[in-house]
């Protein structure tokens, strides 16, 4: 399906699996352009496949600022303008409590979840402010809100930078245009989940939220119209 030239323009980081590639198809179905944003050209070329509508493949690692800013440098190029950016990059480890955690984990986790969106949002606000208009989402967790053992320090201490990452965008560039959101999800069935210590089994996965839920709260805060802010979403399993 081709897309006319005049519409939205997204990119979705973490595009490759789970969340950023339900969000991706969910965007491309509803007419939009969108650039997907992840590590692995083969998981990307496997989303686009899936995607029915117009999409681009940007092989890029998130926690790189340099290859973040070609890419957005390139998404302009072609189209003009970015009227969201959707970030679901991120990662965790398995040796993740107090008790394990290296420093080296400790930052392979940081530069991933926390350095990698303030690289992304900091190369694509310049083009929101310009335009005037705008919206970042930001893939967040309930751990983000309220620290638990389950997903371990690093991954609790990013997420609660993107909380404040995402507040303090509102604080600031509200007026120009630009509004934010911090989605957070309680448990969803992403590939994410085999990187814990004990991977839940198939029977627990089934009742988690599952990536095209967060998709919808994201075609939520990404479709209201530019006068409303969904500043904070939680979504958890019924």
């Amino acid at each position: 399906m081709s897309t006319p030239s005049s519409a939205s323009v997204a990119i979705v980081t973490g595009a490759g699996s789970g969340i950023g590639r339900a969000v991706a198809v969910r965007l491309a179905g509803a007419g939009w352009r969108v650039a997907l944003v992840g590590r692995r050209p083969e998981a990307l070329a496997e989303t686009a496949a899936l995607a029915d509508g117009s999409v681009t493949a940007h092989p890029c690692d998130v926690s790189d600022a340099a290859a973040v800013d070609r890419v957005v440098k390139e998404v302009l190029g072609k189209s003009g303008r970015i009227d969201a950016l959707v970030h679901c990059a991120g990662t965790n480890i398995a040796r993740r409590s107090w008790e394990q955690l290296s420093g080296e984990d400790y930052r392979l986790v940081m530069a991933a979840n926390l350095d990698g969106a303030f690289n992304c949002v900091r190369a694509v606000v310049p083009s929101m402010r310009q335009q005037g208009a705008g919206t970042v989402v930001v893939i967040n967790s309930d751990a983000g809100r309220q620290a638990n053992a389950k997903a371990g320090a690093a991954y609790v201490v990013s997420k609660f930078g993107l909380t404040g990452l995402v507040q303090s965008l509102n604080a600031e560039e509200r007026g120009r245009g630009i509004r934010a959101c911090s989605i957070f999800p309680g448990d969803v069935n992403t590939p994410l989940l085999d990187r814990r210590p004990q991977p839940p089994p198939a029977e627990a996965r089934v009742k988690m939220l599952q990536p095209e839920d967060v998709a919808e709260a994201v075609w939520l805060a990404v479709s209201l119209p530019p006068r409303a802010i969904v500043e904070e979403l939680v979504i958890r399993p019924a």
